[in-house]
């Protein structure tokens, strides 16, 4: 079937883009549009064109998969071009997403029609790059300057309500189903009256402006590193100063150099690797089981969380803990996470109790009985995961899944401490557990493909990106960071201090720096870990101890006001302490290490190659599938900054392999 088909409906032309699954603006679409017009210019009887897309979106963006590709005519700003220059007037029909170049092509037409579940945006940005096909120009002549930069330099697509009060559509229907026919009806209205000025035309409504040096400099701070977020508003306010043809040959160019930047091609590469990283030929053509009813053991910090997540997804939700208090304890923390999405306007009032109602706690495993996945969430002791192992697996169904939220034990060993190990698998959901888009879905050893086929669709439906694992200590992302940790408490000793470390990622990209990150988490979770591993420790391997000093002294992080840092209250930043100072440098002098300085870039050359070093080894052990996995991880999980695109990315695309 072609890519776009042409109709003529009682003067009416009708073009229709069907290229699943996002109708790209793929060569074949923008060719295929262009014939279209080219056809009903040939026909005196039209008097209105109707631009819609079959399936389940309007053009949802670009073919990204062309970008590393010769352009190939026609381009889509001349596809826009010869829609907004169209004698008569031209209609998009939108529903699903419109984004990028798909919004870009609604603004070529003269008038745009929604369905009420439609959002739109332009998620270039995300990318590395800006709108390339008139997005920064046409878009502030419809909206003004202030929705214009909103819309465009944050990434973040609008619903169609707030889309209708700014003015980037001109009527929302009633129901998809008689969007067509609205839209139709629409058309033959405006069919007969004069066609509107093209968005090219016309100038920019109201005269007053941001103040861009301040714009400019407030988005540098938060894009950290990232560029296309501040050239984009550069862009916009350059383009005000120009006339529309010169603004888009500056907007395209703008375009074109960050597309064949570094930036750009790292974030396409995270893109794409997001998309396909649980795409796993072991799974592929297996139906997996269509859960309704979850259960959750431990209504603790990562429990809650877990089953926040789950309500959020539509699941009823089970939670199990030991005592009438520790579940009213539970029950009050979803709770108060589902107060915090009310008051970020992702769920209503309604919404938030009604998914109150579908969560149902017990101190009697016995409740879990109808559950069809079961998770795990308690204390990170092996013998009291394998005590509840037990008890679930002697009340749900032998089909029903267990699953472990671990971050470091043994999942194979769990498994085989029940029957029907091939149903056991780990789920290890990063904190806090209903915002964190990353899953690690650890495959044990006899897990078989069904059960890891209802996990990834599980993650799918909980909107998380799923990245499969094998089981050893630390899986993926932990593993990783526990090897550049050590690493770094490594050149603490050598000579530098907490401070600089930090600082050298925060100036790479890093939201926050490694000690910092440990103070926030709580530095007895390290140390905890360290104490397990005390018995296996090869004892020629060199040894740090200052963690266990610290949290000896009771410097457990910022909830106590202490740890790597010293902080004066809950809010406030972290700051050198020089009792920590003084420790660092007595442990140096204890085991006679003669302190020197580390300069940033050695520091983060140091910490980046032990990321690669110790990804080279799970690849290697098969704990991940491909390079794409280890990346996904650091960059959704670990803070890696988004736009270097993984460790992994920077070893293979980047000059130094750092």
């Amino acid at each position: 079937m072609p890519a776009v088909t042409l109709e003529f409906a009682d003067h009416i032309a009708i073009i229709d883009i069907n290229n699943p699954p996002i109708n790209a603006t793929s060569h074949a679409v923008r060719s295929g549009v262009m014939d279209a017009l080219a056809r009903i210019r040939q026909n005196p009887a039209v008097t209105a064109i109707i631009l819609c897309c079959t399936g389940t979106t309007f053009i949802a963006g670009a073919d990204i998969s062309e970008f590393n590709q010769p352009a190939r005519a026609p381009l889509l700003p001349d596809v826009i071009a010869a829609l907004e220059d169209m004698p008569v007037p031209v209609v998009a029909a939108l529903h699903g997403t419109v984004l990028g170049g798909g919004l870009e092509v609604a603004l070529g037409c003269h008038y745009r029609i929604a369905h009420p579940a439609t959002r739109l945006g332009f998620p270039e940005v995300n990318l590395g790059l800006i709108p390339g096909a008139g997005g920064t120009v046409r878009t502030p002549r419809l909206i003004g300057v202030e929705n214009a930069i909103s819309l465009i330099s944050n990434g973040k697509p609008v619903t169609a309500s707030i889309a209708l009060d700014w003015g980037l559509i001109d009527q929302i229907t009633t129901s998809e189903s008689d969007l067509r026919q609205t839209t139709i009806d629409y058309a033959r209205k405006m069919a007969t009256q004069p066609c509107p000025i093209p968005l090219t035309k016309r100038t920019i409504p109201g005269t007053e402006q941001p103040d861009w040096d301040k714009l400019i400099a407030k988005t540098e701070q938060k894009a950290r590193g990232a560029v296309a977020p501040v050239i984009a508003i550069k862009t916009m306010r350059d383009n005000l100063a120009l006339p529309a043809d010169q603004a888009l040959a500056n907007e395209r160019q703008q375009f074109v150099s960050l597309r064949e930047g570094e930036q750009s091609r790292a974030l396409r590469h995270i893109f794409m690797a997001e998309k396909n990283v649980a795409k796993l030929p072991m799974v592929k053509g297996i139906t997996p089981t269509n859960i309704t009813i979850i259960g959750i053991v431990g209504g603790g910090l990562m429990g809650a969380g877990i089953a926040t997540a789950c309500l959020l997804a539509g699941y009823q939700t089970i939670m199990i803990e030991r005592d009438d208090a520790a579940l009213a304890k539970g029950r009050e923390n979803v709770t108060n996470h589902l107060q915090g999405s009310l008051k970020r306007g992702i769920i209503s009032q309604d919404r938030c109790d009604q998914l109150l109602s579908q969560l149902h706690g017990n101190t009697d495993y016995a409740a879990l009985a109808p559950a069809e996945l079961v998770i795990e969430a308690v204390f990170e002791d092996f013998e009291v995961k394998k005590s509840v192992f037990d008890a679930v697996a002697r009340i749900i169904d032998s089909t029903a899944i267990i699953a472990s939220n671990t971050s470091y034990l043994d999942i194979n060993a769990l498994a085989h401490s029940i029957p029907n190990p091939e149903r056991v698998i780990g789920l290890h959901f990063f904190s806090p557990a209903h915002i964190m888009k990353l899953l690690e879905v650890v495959c044990t050893d006899g897990a078989n493909p069904h059960t890891l086929a209802t996990a990834l669709a599980f993650a799918r439906k909980l909107g998380k990106i799923a990245v499969p694992t094998g089981v050893c200590d630390g899986f993926i992302g932990n593993r990783i960071m526990s090897a550049y940790r050590k690493q770094c408490e490594y050149m603490i000793e050598d000579g530098a201090y907490p401070e600089q470390i930090d600082t050298a990622m925060t100036d790479f990209g890093f939201p926050m720096g490694l000690f910092a990150m440990q103070d926030m988490a709580g530095l007895e979770i390290s140390w905890k870990t360290r104490q397990r591993q005390a018995a296996t420790r090869n004892p020629n391997e060199r040894y740090v101890a200052l963690g266990d000093y610290l949290c000896e002294q009771g410097r457990l992080g910022r909830k106590t006001g202490r740890g790597w840092f010293r902080y004066d209250n809950a809010q406030s930043a972290p700051q050198p302490d020089p009792d920590v100072k003084r420790l660092i440098e007595q442990e140096s002098a204890r085991k006679g290490i003669v302190r020197r300085t580390f300069s940033q870039s050695e520091i983060i050359k140091t910490i980046i190659a032990t990321m690669q070093r110790e990804g080279d080894k799970i690849l290697n052990e098969g704990i991940a599938h491909s390079d794409d996995a280890i990346d996904v991880v650091m960059v959704n999980g670990y803070g890696f900054p988004r736009w270097r695109g993984g460790p992994m990315f920077m070893k293979t695309n980047s000059p130094t392999g750092s």
